[in-house]
């Protein structure tokens, strides 16, 4: 616990500071001394500074394209939500989610920490079709750009769900290439991330892989995944930031 100077306001009085403040004065104070055992004056009061923890903004994105992991992903995603949701009220946390999918990223859960509006939102999640990876990822940096700005205390954390095999652009560049420029914004601007990666080993090219370098994240294989929870890979992030 921190203090300062009360100058005058007498409640929340941190007393080992104040004491502390006191206690080289305490020779000079022998008249004071003669009715009490510690002299204190009043410009020796502190009071205590009461550090707020900065709110974690948690964002999904998960890649919602047909492969055989998309359900394995996404009951995955809506059962760590849930949970970081339901310890929320404790803190001052959010969540949200952002699927990519055909041709184009949605924000399904728009942060929030309310369990109701992520029940709603989680409960009809499209799937299918090709893969627009740095749509995506477009989406995502807008959102957790614009909650800065309006939360300038907030720590976000990404959590990217995927194979990394992005086959669909937003422009005339290629989707690898696109989908690189696009992860470097995260990296440049220190954002943290966490790649999940979820091709299985028997398919792994390398992508998920190669998006984290990009991004600046770890990578965590779908093994690594399976051995704990994805809420107990988020709480281990978010609090490793603290």
């Amino acid at each position: 616990m921190q203090a300062r100077p009360a100058n005058g306001k007498t409640n929340d009085i941190a007393f080992d500071a104040t004491l502390r403040a006191a206690a080289p004065h305490q020779p000079a104070r022998a008249a004071q001394r003669q009715h009490v055992a510690f002299a204190i004056m009043r410009h020796d009061l502190q009071r205590k500074v009461r550090v707020r923890k900065a709110a974690n903004l948690v964002l999904f994105l998960v890649d919602a394209s047909w492969s055989m992991a998309v359900a394995e992903r996404m009951t995955a995603t809506k059962g760590a939500i849930m949970s970081l949701l339901t310890d929320a009220y404790q803190r001052r946390d959010r969540v949200g989610l952002v699927v990519f999918q055909k041709s184009s990223a949605t924000l399904v859960l728009p942060p929030t920490n309310s369990v109701q509006l992520a029940q709603r939102a989680l409960a009809d999640i499209p799937v299918g079709g090709k893969t627009p990876l740095s749509a995506g990822l477009h989406l995502a940096h807008k959102v957790i750009l614009r909650e800065k700005n309006l939360h300038p205390d907030v720590t976000p954390l990404l959590i990217v769900l995927t194979d990394g095999a992005g086959n669909v652009s937003m422009t005339s560049l290629a989707p690898r290439e696109e989908a690189r420029r696009t992860a470097q914004r995260f990296k440049d601007a220190h954002l943290r991330s966490v790649v999940i990666n979820m091709e299985h080993v028997a398919f792994d090219q390398g992508l998920a892989r190669e998006l984290a370098l990009n991004l600046g994240a770890p990578c965590l294989t779908l093994q690594e995944l399976k051995a704990e929870s994805l809420y107990a890979t988020v709480r281990r992030e978010l609090d490793a930031a603290q």
